[in-house]
């Protein structure tokens, strides 16, 4: 019997998984994910061969050879739900036998490098910058349907910053990979890095509509503990650690700061520092 039935693990009529559209052979062990499928070009520009390329919503997919190693890179789109939809469809292709229905015998663990753009929430944290997500905080409720551990810091972090802010909604906290963190991560800023599930309100940004949390922002710029500071905002990155860790893999989130909202200031040519963070974390990865 299946363990997975067809209305839970969707795989489409030519074998590849429903989200995605890819087959079990379509995968690397080693992944960088971007948020705008814009940017996939902008890294696989850089490989000296583009060997599969998949386009399927705004999961765009290429896998190509740079020196002869192998590299994939996929758009997930924006946002926390993509992220879940993405992670749990690329753990499948790697630990779950589509024919049988059944976990794999063998574990592989994949390593995830996200390339994203947040903007920063300390004044010190200049635009232009590189920011690597030492934890993650996570704003979004993703966590309220999986069963996360915490340990000690993680529980006591996530608790003392809501009862700071005062507010009504979910809050998590998440580590990334420690060797990806020494080596993908050099010479970054290292950072606690917030994960919103929204870009306007949920990120205290105020257009026409009333918002809950004014002061959000506000707040944040000023809470730590032991210390440790709030750093910067994006929409990514607590479900990629928290989900990743859950499920064995290796996991790293590394931003451009194109914004500061501190001193209300934006990049003058953001594209730049995208690039320059695309090149460091190729290099970093020995690409």
């Amino acid at each position: 019997m299946p363990e997975y039935a067809a209305s839970e693990l969707i795989v489409n009529k030519d074998g590849s998984i429903y989200h995605l559209s890819l087959k079990p052979q379509n995968i690397c062990d080693t992944i960088i994910v971007v948020g705008d499928p814009g940017r996939v070009h902008r890294i696989s520009q850089y490989f000296d061969s583009l060997d599969f390329e998949m386009n399927k919503r705004e999961f765009i997919t290429h896998v190509g050879k740079i020196n002869g190693k192998k590299l994939m890179v996929m758009s997930t789109g924006m946002g926390i739900d993509n992220i879940e939809i993405a992670l749990t469809e690329l753990d499948a292709l790697a630990n779950i036998d589509f024919k049988s229905m059944q976990p794999k015998a063998r574990r592989r663990k994949l390593k995830i490098i996200r390339v994203g753009t947040s903007g920063a929430v300390q004044e010190d944290i200049p635009v232009g910058s590189h920011l690597v997500s030492e934890y993650a905080v996570g704003f979004d409720n993703i966590m309220s349907f999986y069963e996360l551990p915490q340990d000690e810091f993680e529980s006591s972090f996530s608790k003392s910053l809501r009862q700071y802010l005062d507010v009504d909604i979910p809050i998590y906290t998440s580590k990334c990979s420690p060797g990806l963190l020494s080596t993908v991560g050099e010479g970054m800023i290292r950072g606690f890095t917030v994960t919103s599930p929204g870009f306007y309100a949920p990120q205290g940004r105020q257009i026409r509509l009333p918002i809950r949390y004014a002061k959000l922002v506000d707040k944040m710029v000023t809470f730590h503990q032991n210390g440790h500071w709030l750093t910067n905002f994006e929409m990514e990155t607590s479900g990629l650690y928290a989900l990743g860790s859950m499920m064995g893999h290796e996991m790293l989130s590394t931003n451009a700061i194109i914004a500061n909202r501190a001193s209300g200031t934006f990049s003058k040519d953001p594209y730049k520092v995208v690039d320059l963070l695309i090149k460091k974390v190729l290099d970093q990865l020995g690409y």
